[in-house]
């Protein structure tokens, strides 16, 4: 590697809902918008306020050695809707000129499911126009999210890339390291060439989870493969880098599809691994169909947690997950549970701004009458009264402590909890997925002691919740929503079809 090797940093990461509203440029400033020397300071941070792949990838660049960092702009928030067009066109003359400068290396933090409200592939858009101020020469690596939709510009104009392997995402900043340690070798030498494979199947985020313990994991299966390969003949030392790509569906572009990532030191290595791992995931496509718990199922299940002899039990609201798009307040699951009368429960974290800043305005101990979507009555958010008292309150910033935020600070903007008889409901001003029981804790709220626990996530909950709740105390509840994986219930327009789940008859040739 050239010695004090200047490598330029940037990164433009957000995962894209096409069926929600629009994300403008102040959502990516209440949650992580960095520009130069503030970038690196953060990224060096004790607790950034980002996600861990940048924070890895320079924390290994210093422990291996003196090193030239070009901090350019990195630009990232929660799922949303299509990225207004105009901001990311800003962005891309911000990194434009910041890369025209003598590099050694670049390195990009994308998700690879991001949209504009123009452009169906804006990594492949950024990625192209990197590779052309930076020249053939310039090695470039990129990392991404698993649920990345992938095109043919993600792949060809870099030379290292780099996924997660865990769903939940608990490897971000392991992936950020492994980054670093590509592009090392690359730096240094190493040859790389790369290959990708996509098949007709995109796979509802229900049936994406990994671990060994993890239930119905076809997609963690190939992930597990593809790592057992790479070091077994023929592929022992050719190959770098294995990514399985399950994609996002709710982007709805023609790059949606299971996907096989292969980085290797020879075209014929990389080849023959992607097209191994993509007939290994046409010979498990038929467990790529979600199965989920009835409202009606899941408010018995509730009710009947009343017996201290039950498990307690969590229910997650898959198809509101503020990690997918959703926003954060549907009421169909705390409606139903209210009006069971279930007690003893916890139900977070509800995106209101008008009603956290209301509990703010009243003080702790206030009574009122909660309204809840007053202010957004539309589409699923439907509004929903109820006797309220003002438990506790917060200014927001909250460190967490595990799963995909361990480590990190997370400002949920001015929040409550609030007391609805038998249930404490969080709400937040930021939206934000409940990943973490520090959502709840930060209120004063003991999860250990709840029967029930709802919360508004669809997977990532696991990594944080698993200390209370095993795989057979989740319970995950089929209510509306922009989220949820059953496909069937959107009007697809750009989906490469036939394709699995959604169609009967679909051949891979």
């Amino acid at each position: 590697m050239p010695k004090l090797a200047r490598i330029a940093l940037l990164g433009f990461s957000v995962e894209c809902n096409r069926f929600a509203p629009v994300t403008v440029e102040r959502d990516f400033a209440g949650r992580t918008l960095f520009r130069g020397a503030a970038l690196l300071a953060e990224a060096r941070a004790a607790a950034p306020r980002m996600l861990a792949e940048l924070p890895g990838f320079v924390a290994d660049m210093d422990a291996a050695g003196p090193w030239t960092p070009v901090p350019l702009t990195l630009a990232m928030t929660a799922p949303g809707g299509p990225v207004d067009h105009a901001f990311f066109q800003g962005l891309m003359e911000e990194w434009e000129a910041g890369l025209a400068v003598p590099l050694d290396a670049v390195y990009c933090v994308l998700h690879g499911a991001a949209l504009t409200t123009e452009d169906d592939d804006p990594e492949g858009t950024m990625l192209t126009m990197v590779r052309r101020v930076v020249g053939p020469r310039v090695k470039i690596v990129a990392s991404y999210d698993l649920h990345g939709n992938i095109s043919d510009a993600d792949v060809t104009t870099i030379d290292g890339f780099v996924a997660y392997r865990t769903n939940p995402h608990m490897d971000m900043r392991r992936t950020g390291v492994e980054s670093a340690q590509l592009l090392r070798r690359l730096l240094s030498g190493t040859p790389s060439h790369l290959a990708r494979t996509r098949l007709p199947i995109v796979p509802p985020t229900v049936t994406m989870l990994t671990g060994a313990d993890a239930p119905n994991r076809p997609y963690g299966e190939l992930i597990d493969l593809g790592q057992k390969r790479m070091h077994e003949a023929p592929y022992t030392g050719r190959i770098l880098n294995v990514s399985m790509m399950g994609g996002f569906a709710f982007a709805d572009t023609q790059y949606n599809g299971l996907t096989a990532v292969v980085t290797a030191t020879d075209a014929e290595a990389a080849q023959a691994l992607a097209q191994e791992l993509a007939e290994a995931g046409w010979a498990r496509r038929a467990r790529f169909h979600p199965q989920l718990t009835s409202l009606e199922e899941a408010t018995r299940l509730a009710v009947a947690t009343a017996d201290p002899g039950r498990p307690a039990l969590a229910f997650a609201d898959v198809a509101d997950n503020p990690g997918g798009g959703g926003g954060g307040n549907t009421m169909f699951i705390l409606e139903a549970f209210l009006a069971a009368g279930v007690r003893d429960g916890l139900v977070g974290i509800i995106h209101d701004p008008a009603l956290a800043a209301e509990a703010h305005d009243l003080g702790v101990g206030a009574r009122f009458t909660a309204r809840f979507n007053r202010a957004v009555a539309s589409g699923f958010a439907r509004t929903l009264q109820a006797p309220a008292v003002v438990r506790s309150l917060h200014p927001g910033p909250i460190r967490c402590r595990r799963g995909i935020f361990a480590g990190g600070t997370v400002d949920l903007g001015a929040s409550a909890a609030l007391d609805l008889g038998g249930l404490s409901v969080v709400v937040i001003s930021q939206r934000e997925q409940c990943a973490d029981p520090a959502f709840f804790e930060a209120f004063g709220l003991d999860v250990a002691a709840a029967r029930v626990v709802v919360v508004k996530s669809r997977g990532h909950f696991r990594g944080g919740f698993d200390e209370y709740f095993g795989h057979d105390q989740v319970i995950e509840v089929d209510a509306p929503g922009l989220s949820s994986p059953m496909l069937q219930n959107f009007a697809w327009a750009n989906l490469p079809r036939p394709v699995i789940p959604l169609d009967l008859e679909v051949d891979w040739p």
